[in-house]
């Protein structure tokens, strides 16, 4: 976010691109993945997960399919950058979010049962959809935070906070979900980019 600047919109949702930063990590993730034996892509509505995702995809081959709901949890009146700028000043309403662990203590929010079950839904419909495949998801720290907490029935934010571009691993079956890594950053070369600059 940059003060006084606002993000364009796409459906109400924030939709910024990458900056020359996150350009970098895109292609850096894209490097270490393509050794992988990927079966499909998918991305949020989002262009920035497009972008992230442009590198991997160009290297396989593959087309990223768009799965709408993987979309970032909505901000309400904290959308198009304002979010950023409430935290970074400590605004009372943030502060309680943050107690809560609930996004829709921000005014017209999504509700957190609305989030949970849209999220859970797309990460279904993915599994279910690649029975024995490795599928890699680009989303949004909001959508990685729910789908990890929801793998591991952990508190609601215990993996909010993701690094942009990192890598989270999770073994899933249509009826069995397991967390094996949670934020690998090792390709992105640790001191090379300010933290957040993607």
């Amino acid at each position: 976010a940059v003060e006084g600047e606002d993000f364009p919109l796409v459906g109400g949702h924030g939709d910024p691109p990458l900056s020359p930063d996150g350009l970098t990590q895109a292609e850096r993730l894209g490097a270490r993945l393509s050794a992988e034996p990927i079966d499909a892509i998918y991305v949020s509505t989002l262009q920035r997960t497009a972008q992230t995702a442009a590198p991997l995809a160009t290297r396989l081959g593959l087309t990223p399919q768009v799965e709408a709901d993987l979309r970032e949890v909505h901000l309400g009146e904290w959308e198009a950058g304002l979010f950023r700028q409430k935290v970074a000043d400590g605004d009372p309403v943030a502060l309680e979010m943050i107690t809560q662990q609930r996004w829709d203590v921000i005014p017209g929010a999504e509700p957190a049962e609305a989030f949970s079950t849209r999220v859970r839904g797309a990460f279904d419909r993915i599994v279910g959809a690649h029975v024995d495949q490795r599928v890699v998801v680009v989303a949004h720290g909001g959508v990685i935070g729910e789908i990890l907490a929801q793998v591991t029935s952990s508190r609601p934010w215990a993996f909010v906070g993701a690094d942009n571009a990192s890598v989270s691993h999770v073994i899933a079956t249509p009826d069995h979900w397991v967390l094996r890594a949670f934020n690998d950053t090792a390709h992105l070369g640790h001191g090379l980019l300010a933290p957040g600059s993607a």
